[in-house]
């Protein structure tokens, strides 16, 4: 899934070469170069990131930064001039994450975007509950499923697949609902790749589970 940024930065030349540069990394880039506008934006709109300019228009970037942690946790780093280790920690407590020094490297900024991510990512991953049925256990934190205490070794593909017919238990899924779920994308696979997998996970499942995925005539496949 394409991450989404916001980029709160006054100086127009600056934004319009970080955003193309985002981009070019597949990243979704909302733009805004006045403070209280881009303050809008963070507080009432959804991101995965904001990169916010401390220098702003209107409203400064602290204080952006303040009024967001009060309500979310959204990954933030600030971009400024000043380079004092009071202006760093001030940027800090305000609730950013890290700090980039203008003149930067565009590398620089990137590296440091994929590094917050990467601290982000095991937060998430960690609020993912096990999932239970019938007696086999998938632990989504490890990765892992087991039934009877005993492991039950699938491929990425078979243990994404499992996990979405247990997460929508009793409810019928569509071969195309599992093929954009599991694969990332919508379309006609003329080699009925989701019933090759269907057939390699029974087969790894003790038998009185593989019995659960029942096939949905026409349809899909519902796991009861």
């Amino acid at each position: 899934m394409t991450q989404h940024i916001l980029l709160i930065e006054d100086e127009v030349n600056i934004a319009k070469f970080v955003e193309l540069e985002l981009q070019h990394e597949n990243f979704q880039v909302t733009v805004s170069h006045d403070g209280r506008e881009g303050a809008d934006l963070a507080l009432n709109q959804d991101f995965d990131l904001m990169l916010i300019d401390v220098m702003l228009p209107n409203l400064n970037g602290l204080e952006i930064c303040r009024r967001v942690r009060k309500k979310k946790n959204t990954p933030i780093i600030l971009i400024t001039a000043r380079d004092a280790i009071i202006d760093r920690v001030s940027g800090l407590e305000a609730g950013a994450d890290d700090y980039v020094v203008k003149p930067f490297a565009i590398e620089e900024l990137l590296a440091r975007i994929r590094a917050v991510f990467r601290r982000v990512e095991p937060t998430l991953e960690s609020k993912k509950s096990d999932l239970t049925v019938k007696g086999l256990v998938v632990e989504q934190k490890a990765h892992q499923v087991f039934y009877k205490g005993k492991e039950v070794e699938l491929t990425k593909t078979e243990y994404d697949m499992l996990v979405y017919l247990m997460e929508n238990f009793n409810m019928v899924l569509s071969r195309d609902a599992i093929l954009e779920k599991v694969w990332g994308y919508d379309v006609e696979v003329e080699t009925n790749v989701v019933d090759v997998y269907i057939r390699h996970l029974r087969k790894k499942l003790p038998p009185e589970i593989a019995a659960t995925i029942e096939t949905v005539r026409g349809v899909g496949y519902v796991m009861r």
